[in-house]
């Protein structure tokens, strides 16, 4: 279908290494509980799933920190764990424990039983992105996401989040070739998965890899990295307007895996805010292969005066340093984001405060 043409392109070109009159911004989970107008459309569906499986709320809730901010992008709402739940697990969301599944995979048998699932149990998803999609109207852009294969893996074995991950890494160390298999699997799935978003209008795709970091060096590596390397091996290039796809990864505990994950075929690393975005750049985002960045202030800067915020804001763009300026070339670039999802308490006038004063300042330092 023809698409509105896009007003501003400000992300994808951050994304792409090209350079860009303002450093472009958006939140990580900035359609969420911190807004009254989602929570009132969350009430209106009755449940988390109730909102994320309707295309009108879904729609809906994606565009209204849009209609408060003006944010460089657009994010897809829905769950990481949409996947799993398609794969049979039983995912429900109950009130102050988070996501929960009903039949976790814990032995042999129900790990040999995974397949890749049928996308057509995914439909309510790729019909919001084309919903969204029409409605943004060539505003901003559309990012899709999933988890990544080690993640979804996490939460499918131990059956809910975890403090310990004991569940997990006993099948990791106990039972190396069924975790391998699992991961496979969620590889190939979260792997079609996106093609299917990028298909109904995403613009750009994001691999969550929440949990990356909780596991050890060499494991990291073993069990994570090489997995969301097959996700992105499969990834479509262009989306259905023909124009390039961006492809993001950011997984929350990184820092001390960036020169590995400097090979990754992507074109975005996101960072949390233990990582300095000056010695992320020169790891690697310079040079030949060098991934644009994204990130990472502490999401709880968010609660401090508005002076702070903004003179937070300013420190993480100056670590990053000098903003890449010729327009001929490509270059080291950054897309301002928080360091992991915004908390549910966050003041919504302090999210002006930042989403201004990184417009503001970002556009000073390209003079």
């Amino acid at each position: 279908m023809p698409y509105a043409p896009l007003l501003n392109d400000t992300f994808l070109r951050a994304c792409l290494g090209q350079a860009t009159d303002h450093t472009p911004v958006w939140l990580m989970r900035q359609a969420g509980r911190y807004l009254p107008e989602y929570v009132a459309t969350r009430a209106k569906a009755g449940s988390f799933m109730g909102l994320a499986t309707n295309v009108d709320y879904a729609t809906e809730v994606t565009l209204q920190p849009l209609a408060r901010y003006p944010l460089d992008a657009a994010i897809l709402f829905s769950d990481i764990l949409t996947v799993p739940d398609a794969m049979g697990l039983g995912l429900s969301f109950e009130a102050g424990e988070g996501p929960r599944f009903a039949r976790p995979v814990r032995d042999e048998a129900a790990v040999r039983a995974l397949e890749v699932p049928d996308l057509d149990k995914l439909r309510y998803v790729f019909d919001a992105v084309a919903s969204i999609r029409r409605a943004l109207a060539g505003r901003v852009p559309l990012i899709g996401f999933s988890g990544s294969p080690w993640t979804l893996a996490c939460y499918m074995v131990e059956g809910a989040g975890s403090s310990d991950y004991r569940q997990v890494k006993t099948m990791l160390y106990g039972r190396p070739d069924l975790m391998h298999h699992l991961l496979a699997i969620n590889a190939d799935a979260v792997a079609a998965y996106l093609n299917a978003q990028i298909d109904a209008g995403a613009q750009a795709v994001m691999v969550f890899d929440s949990w990356g970091g909780v596991l050890a060096d060499g494991a990291f590596q073993e069990f994570s990295l090489a997995y969301t390397a097959r996700v992105l091996a499969q990834l479509k290039r262009d989306g259905a307007d023909g124009r390039p796809v961006p492809r993001i990864v950011f997984t929350k505990g990184g820092g001390p895996w960036l020169d590995a994950m400097r090979g990754l075929d992507c074109d975005v690393l996101g960072l949390d805010w233990t990582v300095n975005l000056g010695r992320a750049r020169a790891l690697v985002g310079e040079g030949v292969g060098g991934k644009a960045l994204q990130g990472n202030i502490d999401p709880n800067v968010l609660f401090a005066p508005p002076a702070r915020i903004e003179a937070e804001v300013a420190r993480v763009l100056a670590d990053f340093g000098t903003p890449h300026r010729d327009r001929a070339t490509r270059g080291p670039t950054h897309i301002f984001n928080l360091g992991h999802g915004i908390s549910q308490f966050t003041p919504p006038e302090h999210v002006a405060v930042l989403v201004d004063a990184v417009h503001r300042h970002s556009r000073a330092l390209r003079g």
